[in-house]
């Protein structure tokens, strides 16, 4: 809960500072370039690491980061430093928090294949999904109503206090050490391994790879706050409906299929799924009611909800438990990293396209993807599980 607030008030907070558009995805951009680079490595380490200690470890250096921004949040701050110096500081550390979320986003469902029996994890990862989900669309939104409330000042305050509960909460975990013994393998012979497995197993490759590009150009989320500021006149309060509302309808779905799991056709009905979140994302682009882009981003976080489910259990009961951080590593380069790459595809095409065009033009590419993955990967559009 507390990082997706810190990622709903860096994007209000450096658009205010600039009032470009372009400037949303250089932060986009920040995170993504080391997110990846360090993503193959992070892999190999968090195989052959004790994954609390991991964890610990990598939830405290996002405390460090969020008193980071808190120092810059203050009035003290911006008396002594232009809006342009503070927005590249607040890139330095998104830059640094890309580093950290390498190691420790893998970690934690590495942890959740070692927590939970697998004769229960298909449903445990539904159930993981909708926690995140739940803490995801109460950062957003709630991050938005603190913004309005209190400042940016008091919302970091609030951030860095949930983010210090996690990591006391974490401490009660039991140690989780390798699977293997370190050492067992070079680190480039390790690294090469892992996406090497995710390259030979072909659902895995095809659900990777329709998510990447459906991220990549469908991240209309990025452009959230120039529609509730300077489209929709909404306002900081409608930025949080807003921002919350495809985690509203993703959580909505999570815990639909939580009590009635997709039981045939996974693979099919997942491309419906994201060719249904592409249709949303063209009606938010095109929408100048609230209420309409509202249910827009509801529904496409709905399908995108059931994208999210299918892709998780795929990833787990696919992977071996010993490959488990090196597969969720490339997992994470390639999905969760393209978020961010997509965040700096709306800014760029925004300033090139214009807001609109370039939104609808995402989801419109969107539907491409899917049509693409339709007739070269029959064997994902076949799967089942």
């Amino acid at each position: 809960m507390g990082l997706r607030m810190m990622g709903t008030l860096v994007g209000w907070w450096v658009y205010n500072l600039t009032n470009a558009p372009f400037a949303i995805g250089i932060v986009g951009l920040s995170e993504f370039i080391p997110a990846v680079s360090f993503a193959l490595y992070a892999g190999h380490v968090i195989d052959n690491s004790e994954k609390r200690k991991l964890l610990v470890r990598g939830v405290s250096l996002y405390l460090c980061a969020a008193l980071t921004l808190l120092v810059l949040s203050t009035h003290f701050t911006a008396s002594y430093f232009h809006n342009h110096t503070i927005a590249i500081c607040i890139y330095t550390v998104i830059f640094f928090t890309g580093i950290i979320r390498s190691f420790t986003g893998p970690v934690f469902n590495v942890i959740l294949a070692q927590v939970v029996p697998k004769t229960v994890l298909q449903n445990a990862t539904t159930w993981n999904q909708g926690v995140w989900l739940f803490a995801s669309v109460s950062g957003h939104a709630i991050g938005g109503f603190l913004i309005a409330g209190i400042g940016n000042t008091g919302t970091l305050i609030v951030i860095c206090s949930l983010i210090l509960v996690a990591v006391v909460i974490m401490l009660q975990l039991d140690a989780k050490p390798p699977l293997h013994e370190r050492g067992e393998k070079k680190t480039w012979d390790s690294m090469k391994e892992g996406i090497g497995y995710v390259f030979k197993t072909k659902e895995l490759l095809g659900a990777i790879s329709l998510d990447l590009f459906a991220v990549l150009f469908g991240g209309a989320a990025a452009m959230v706050p120039v529609f509730a500021r300077d489209i929709l006149k909404a306002g900081p309060k409608g930025f949080g409906f807003l921002n919350g509302a495809p985690d509203m309808g993703s959580i909505i779905i999570v815990i639909f299929l939580t009590f009635f799991p997709i039981r045939q056709k996974q693979g099919k009905k997942l491309l419906f799924a994201v060719a249904g979140f592409g249709t949303c994302i063209i009606i938010f682009g095109l929408s100048k009611l609230f209420w309409l882009s509202f249910a827009a981003l509801m529904v496409s976080g709905m399908l995108d909800g059931i994208s999210v489910v299918t892709r998780g259990t795929i990833m787990q009961l696919k992977t071996p438990d010993h490959m488990r951080g090196r597969v969720l590593s490339v997992n994470s380069m390639f999905v969760n990293s393209s978020n961010e790459l997509g965040q700096f595809e709306s800014g760029l095409a925004a300033k090139v396209l214009g807001v609109i065009p370039s939104v609808v033009f995402g989801g419109a590419m969107t539907l491409l993807v899917v049509m693409a993955t339709w007739f070269k990967a029959p064997s994902l559009r076949k799967m089942e599980y």
